[in-house]
């Protein structure tokens, strides 16, 4: 229903109603703000590619030719300014973690190592609701290294698709497959650890 609802929009700013410009801000004002967020790691920062991001759609909107595909055709926008922001961001790290400090350890049988495929559906849908739950799931995921943490977003939270998820990064798609697959795993092993502790997990220290 989401697509659809944004699809309706495009076609209504397409044809100029003006009715429709409060409605699209509305609409994609939180999903811009929690992505550039979790991306650029300050509600500051995120705040400002919030605005530069809808202010960039509504100047090209005449760039957008196909109304089915204004979700990714936004957040390329997005991925763009947040990319400007952490160039110039005070806040920006000074060089991100390897992926491989995230990821669970490996199982050994037979001489060979393998990665635990993680199972989403483990986690029952109740405590996915919680808030609580879901500030251990924005931080996991903001402590991925960006390669990664880029993926899992649009991919895991906004929904896109490999191939729109693909278009947006400028990646392959099967680039796109093996980090969702590795981010997956290492966001996994941060809510097992929660889950573990009873909620005592070490993703929230060191963060107010």
């Amino acid at each position: 229903m989401e697509r659809e609802t944004e699809v309706s929009l495009a076609r209504q700013l397409m044809a100029g109603e003006p009715e429709a410009f409060d409605r699209f801000v509305e609409h994609f004002h939180a999903k811009i703000f929690h992505y550039s967020w979790l991306m650029c790691g300050q509600r500051e920062d995120a705040e400002e590619v919030a605005q530069e991001t809808l202010l960039n759609v509504f100047q090209n909107f005449d760039h957008l030719r196909e109304p089915e595909r204004v979700r990714p055709w936004v957040f390329r926008i997005a991925k763009n300014a947040c990319l400007m922001k952490r160039r110039k961001s005070v806040f920006a790290p000074s060089q991100e973690l390897s992926l491989d400090d995230f990821l669970p350890a490996m199982d050994h049988e037979g001489g060979h190592a393998r990665l635990q495929i993680a199972d989403w559906s483990g986690l029952p849908d109740r405590q996915m609701l919680q808030s609580e739950m879901k500030q251990v799931l924005d931080r996991a995921i903001g402590e991925l290294p960006e390669n990664y943490r880029s993926v899992i977003l649009l991919r895991d939270v906004e929904e896109l698709s490999t191939l729109e998820t693909a278009h947006v990064l400028d990646l392959t798609e099967d680039v796109v497959k093996t980090r969702l697959h590795r981010a997956r795993l290492a966001v996994r092993q941060k809510l097992d650890e929660y889950l573990r502790t009873g909620g005592h997990s070490p993703v929230l220290s060191g963060h107010n």
